[in-house]
């Protein structure tokens, strides 16, 4: 590590859906397991339950300022560069967080699948007006699959009162029933 400059991870295999940053100089990993606990009347807490939360990733990306293809000519003058501009970048990440479609996430110590960008954050100084230095929060989304199961008709059930579905049987009003007969001591 060069004295004063942090140390920068290189970027190998690492990318948020198509975009390959040209350098990753932090991820924070977040996975959380969740406790439901439910007070009782007498006696402590119990706690009955447990969900994963989903996972939740925090990565300190740069990205070049494109550049020339070849160090002999400058081909940006073409429209031919290496790499994006800076706010190409910028916009195409700010492009995978609006469509909000999930994206795969490879970072060096694990793979995510199912992820959304929730958060960019970008700052520009005098240092960085070239380079997109970004700093991205990305929450897994938790896909599930539901599906339609059609049951007999109650009247083809053994137990059809006890076992079918609940069904709309109209509006429904409350009749006073019988007066409450009261007993007390010595009446038989």
């Amino acid at each position: 590590m060069i004295k004063g400059f942090p140390t920068l991870l290189m970027q190998s295999k690492r990318k948020i859906g198509l975009l390959i940053p040209n350098v990753v100089m932090k991820e924070s990993h977040t996975d959380k397991l969740n406790v439901t606990t439910h007070p009782v009347e007498a006696g402590a807490t119990i706690a009955d339950h447990a969900y994963l939360s989903p996972a939740e990733l925090t990565m300190e990306v740069g990205f070049s300022g494109g550049g020339s293809l070849v160090d002999f000519m400058d081909t940006t003058q073409f429209g031919i560069q290496a790499s994006l501009s800076p706010a190409e970048s910028y916009q195409n990440l700010r492009e995978l967080m609006t469509n909000r479609q999930p994206l795969t996430v490879v970072t060096g110590k694990r793979l995510y699948n199912n992820m959304l960008i929730t958060s960019i954050s970008v700052t520009t100084d005098a240092s960085t007006e070239h380079v997109l230095f970004a700093s991205l929060g990305l929450t897994e989304l938790m896909i599930t699959q539901t599906r339609t199961l059609s049951s007999a008709e109650k009247e083809n059930m053994a137990q059809g009162a006890k076992t079918s579905a609940v069904q709309n049987n109209g509006k429904k009003v409350a009749r006073p029933g019988p007066a409450n007969v009261v007993l007390t001591r010595g009446s038989s």
